[in-house]
C-alpha cells in the first residue's frame, strides 16, 4: 500500500488554509477570483501527489482537467440538471456559474505547480547531502 507523502500532505492543508482565508476574508477583483481559483488546481494537484505516486507533469494535467471539467459543467448548469443549485455544499465544491477567465487562471495554477517544482528539484540537487 501506498503511504501519504508527508510534504505535499502539508503543502495541501497550507494551501486549504489560505483558500479558506482568501474565501472568508478577501472582497476584491483579482485575488479572490483569480487567486483562488489558481490555488483550486494547486490543491487538487498536492492531494493527488500526496495520496499517489503519479508524476508531476500527469497530476499537474489531470488537476488543470479536473478544474476545467467542474467550469464546464458550470456553463451546462449542471447544479440545475441535477437539482443542487440550492445547496450550499454543491455550490462551493462546483461552483454557481461559468467564467472563461476561470480557465485562465486555472492555467495559471498549472505553470504555477511546474515552477513550483522545477524549483523544488532544483533547490534538491543543490542540496549537500
Amino acid at each position: 500500500m501506498l503511504g501519504l507523502r508527508a510534504g505535499y500532505a502539508a503543502a495541501a492543508v497550507a494551501v486549504f488554509g489560505l483558500e479558506l482565508f482568501i474565501a472568508l476574508t478577501v472582497e476584491d477583483r483579482i485575488i479572490r477570483p483569480f487567486g483562488g481559483d489558481s490555488l483550486a488546481v494547486v490543491l487538487v494537484y498536492l492531494v493527488l501527489r500526496a495520496a499517489s505516486r503519479i508524476e508531476v507533469l500527469a497530476a499537474t494535467a489531470l488537476a488543470f482537467a479536473i478544474a476545467c471539467a467542474v467550469e464546464i459543467a458550470q456553463w451546462l448548469d449542471l447544479l440545475d440538471t441535477i437539482g443542487l443549485r440550492g445547496n450550499p455544499i454543491a455550490r462551493v465544491v462546483l461552483g454557481a456559474s461559468f467564467d472563461p477567465m476561470d480557465l485562465a487562471a486555472y492555467a495559471l495554477g498549472a505553470v504555477l505547480i511546474l515552477v513550483g517544482e522545477s524549483l523544488r528539484r532544483a533547490i534538491r540537487r543543490r542540496a549537500p547531502g
